[in-house]
């Protein structure tokens, strides 16, 4: 009881309404500058399918600007009870992997950008993210309104519950797909479900061999896919390379590296990926072992999360054991492989398997029906996110039992993703001239 009144306490000092009111700060540079600043770094070669892809829409914007937001939440009322965010903590960041017992669950599955910061800017980013995809999906305004209310009330009704539970039991609770699946009262939703479990069962690292690589003089060899996959000139120093990846095995537990150390290093290649990635240095190495069985590493640069600037410096001096251990504390279940190194350019990176049975659902394709439906296990996912990472009462004794907080944050949602669309008319206008 003691941490619930806590939390009501904070009411006194940000007014459960005031997490409903957007205001743009008077200093904000404008968004194109903004959006350089944070190209600082990439490889230039690659920001033009950056900016191409952020270019699509409002919603995928929106993916490639979670430094925007997170200069824009620092003016905002809030909190500070502070939770593992995910960082870049919206929609298309969540979806279905195979646990190390091969159990398929839906968890978020993006972490360059976590770092101990106040839970209500997860909450708000993915609220946001659900109004600008039901727009994109041509849903009605009141639709897209209504989506973002039963995310967040999802997210309030399962920290409420959450907080009641153990430490040991909530942080064995999983979502795993099945489950989930059986327990949907959606026929729409069972049958994406199903799709999905089918999906993964395809989703195997023979048949990626086969989809992304060639045979050379009777050796596997990634193929090149201009400008999205190619040798870059920083990976031909194989002894290098093998190196690095020694240096990585050395973050694994003893099983994993002995596993590891089963495969030897066959071939690596620069592979772009996602919109907010897109310049960064992402790799993908294929190994195999004496049986020919191969084994895809996805590596990829790890620099300062965007929220540091607002939040607090990481403990941790290597940006890639940030994004590991982040990760970590977040799923409920990870990446056997997951690592992190730096690489002989001095750069940090983290490492993970390359699509292992990994399925990100198709939300551009979402009607409001499979949205809603969506928006209910994003709350409840996110919910035991925070409750495992922070103090599960106190943040539910300030939400508290009313939908109050539901209503806030659905019309901040909605006032961000107009302020998203205006940033976005910005940024093209920049682009067309």
């Amino acid at each position: 009881m003691q941490a619930i009144n806590q939390g009501k306490e904070f009411r006194s000092q940000v007014g459960r309404k005031s997490q409903g009111i957007f205001t743009l700060n008077s200093n904000r540079p404008p968004v194109v500058e903004m959006i350089k600043a944070g190209d600082h770094d990439r490889l230039p070669e690659l920001l033009p399918i950056r900016y191409q892809r952020m270019g699509a829409s409002p919603f995928a914007f929106y993916r490639g600007t979670a430094g925007i937001m997170a200069y824009d939440l620092s003016f905002l009322p809030r909190t500070d009870i502070k939770v593992q965010a995910i960082g870049d903590c919206h929609l298309m960041n969540f979806g279905g992997f195979a646990t190390p017992e091969r159990t398929l669950v839906f968890d978020a599955n993006d972490f360059d950008e976590t770092l101990p910061a106040s839970w209500e800017w997860d909450v708000k980013r993915l609220a946001t993210s659900f109004v600008l995809a039901a727009r994109h999906n041509h849903c009605k305004e009141y639709t897209a309104k209504e989506i973002a209310f039963i995310f967040a009330q999802s997210y309030r009704r399962h920290m409420i519950e959450f907080s009641k539970i153990s430490a040991l039991e909530l942080w064995y609770t999983k979502f795993d797909v099945e489950s989930i699946f059986q327990k949907s009262k959606s026929n729409e939703f069972r049958q994406m479900l199903s799709d999905v479990i089918d999906r993964s069962k395809k989703q195997t690292s023979g048949k990626i061999l086969y989809k992304i690589t060639k045979k050379v003089s009777g050796n596997f060899e990634i193929t090149d896919q201009p400008p999205l996959i190619y040798h870059s000139a920083d990976v031909h120093d194989k002894d290098a390379m093998r190196l690095f990846i020694e240096n990585y095995s050395k973050t694994l537990s003893d099983d994993r590296r002995w596993l590891l150390e089963q495969f030897q290093l066959v071939d690596i290649a620069l592979k772009v990926t996602g919109v907010g990635s897109v310049g960064t240095r992402c790799y993908v190495a294929l190994l195999m072992n004496k049986s020919q069985e191969p084994l895809f590493l996805q590596i990829k640069e790890a620099t300062a999360s965007v929220l540091e600037k607002y939040t607090a410096k990481s403990i941790y001096s290597h940006s890639g054991q940030r994004v590991v251990e982040g990760q970590r504390l977040v799923q409920a279940a990870s990446d056997i492989f997951l690592g992190w190194g730096t690489g002989a350019d001095g750069r940090q990176y983290y490492f993970r398997q390359l699509r292992d049975k990994k399925i990100a659902p198709l939300v551009e394709e979402f009607d409001p029906e499979l949205l809603t439906a969506y928006a209910r296990l994003c709350g409840r996912m996110l919910a035991r996110a925070h409750a495992k990472t922070g103090n599960a009462a106190q943040i539910a004794g300030y939400m508290g039992k009313s939908e109050m907080m539901d209503d806030a944050f659905s019309d901040f949602a909605v006032a961000y993703a107009d302020q998203t669309e205006k940033d976005f008319s910005e940024f093209k206008k920049s682009m067309s001239q």
